[in-house]
């Protein structure tokens, strides 16, 4: 391995057969399709938890694989046990679809399996680094982490750790929405997503906040008339103009989180309207792509201020802020002690499913091996590196939690 715990008492990814274990594990789940439907990846991972953990594991109405493990002489025999304090290690299993380039290249080899290829250090195809390879490293940490420490939570009680891994994840959060409502809201998290090389190359970070994403149309209405007589209706498109002209002036609305500065983008993606060219346009619609950041929106209702131009939200995605300073600093100590680069906290673009657990009222952060510019394209990979190293964060974050969570 490049890089080697940075020392305290995290023990580290140990030996040959834990390297081939965590690799195999990761090709294994890699090699599911799950953009179509995800109830074989969830079988292979209810699967592993059942035959290589004693933790309670369910499988919900939605798909979701949820598993519990408690500290020593705790019976664990509820996943929702909202009574303990807990700590969630939490992935998706579903993945994007692949593209035809690489249906064509091969990167997919059949409806049943899709193609994984080892080389220089990194594992490539469809779900390596978003996020079946997190997945794989929260798994052996769920297993392998040392739940015995003497550290006291909330009523006395050393926290329990919890795994999910989530279906609809790249549709909406559809599968951590149905588990929230379920009941499941740990009161701690670590989302796998990635967090490598943000503040800097060769470092895993740990992100406090991220952003969300609220999709939106502006509908300008107006009256069809002949073209060759304009004054005779109402011409949508030039509403709609003016629609363009307000989102265009709105500032970006900005955050600040941890000492970390997150600010808002705005942009108009999609212009749809008219009918004919020689019909003065009825209606015209915009799409608007929002980043939003915590506890902000921008004001798109100003718009609809315009005759005849109304708004419709069709996405909202929550963003993230990490609610507890001490939470989030525990989760950088296992952090730094697990790599020799200095990581940093930092704040991630992307909506994840960190999102919809801080809105339940879940302390969040982001870690995890995939670095800026890989998931979602053609030639997808993780540093086989780095996914040893989250194992490490991992592990590390759920005993370090286990063993001072009365200072939390």
């Amino acid at each position: 391995m490049n890089d080697t715990p940075g020392g305290g008492d995290e023990r580290a990814f140990d030996g040959e057969a834990a390297h081939g274990e965590l690799v195999s594990l990761a090709r294994r789940l890699v090699e599911i399709p799950s953009h179509d439907d995800e109830t074989a990846a969830g079988d292979a991972i209810e699967r592993w938890l059942r035959g290589e953990t004693g933790a309670v594991v369910e499988r919900d109405g939605a798909g979701n694989v949820l598993a519990r493990r408690t500290p020593p002489g705790v019976p664990a025999d509820d996943i929702r046990n909202d009574e303990r304090p807990t700590f969630a290690l939490v992935g998706h299993h579903d993945v994007v679809p692949p593209a035809q380039s690489q249906v064509a290249a091969g990167t997919v080899e059949s409806a049943d399996s899709y193609a994984v290829d080892r080389r220089d250090g990194r594992l490539y195809g469809r779900g390596t680094a978003d996020m079946k390879g997190a997945v794989a490293a929260c798994l052996l940490a769920f297993r392998d982490a040392d739940l015995g420490g003497d550290g006291a939570g909330a009523g006395g009680e050393a926290p329990d750790l919890a795994f999910a891994s989530f279906v609809g994840e790249e549709t909406g959060g559809e599968g951590a929405r149905a588990a929230i409502d379920d009941g499941f809201v740990p009161d701690y998290a670590l989302v796998a997503e990635g967090s490598t090389n943000y503040s800097k190359a060769g470092v895993t970070d740990v992100a406090v906040a991220h952003k969300g994403r609220r999709a939106s149309r502006l509908l300008a209405r107006g009256t069809a008339a002949h073209a060759s007589e304009p004054d005779r209706g109402e011409n949508a498109i030039y509403r709609a103009s003016d629609a363009v002209d307000v989102v265009r002036e709105l500032p970006f609305p900005q955050a600040e989180v941890l000492g970390e500065r997150l600010q808002a983008t705005l942009a108009v993606t999609e212009i749809d309207g008219g009918s004919a060219w020689n019909v003065i346009p009825e209606r015209c619609e915009i799409t608007v792509d929002e980043r939003t950041v915590p506890g902000k929106r921008a004001d798109l209702e100003r718009a609809t201020e315009l005759p005849g131009v109304d708004l419709e939200i069709d996405q909202d995605l929550p963003p993230m802020a990490c609610s507890d300073d001490a939470f989030a600093e525990q989760i950088l100590e296992a952090a730094r002690t697990a790599q020799t680069g200095t990581p940093e906290h930092v704040t991630k673009p992307h909506a994840t499913d960190a999102g919809w657990l801080a809105a339940a009222g879940t302390a969040c952060v982001v870690c995890g091996p995939a670095e800026p510019g890989e998931a979602h394209t053609d030639t997808e990979s993780v540093s086989i590196d780095v996914l040893e190293r989250c194992y490490r964060i991992y592990r590390g974050a759920a005993e370090r939690v286990s063993r001072e969570s009365g200072e939390t």
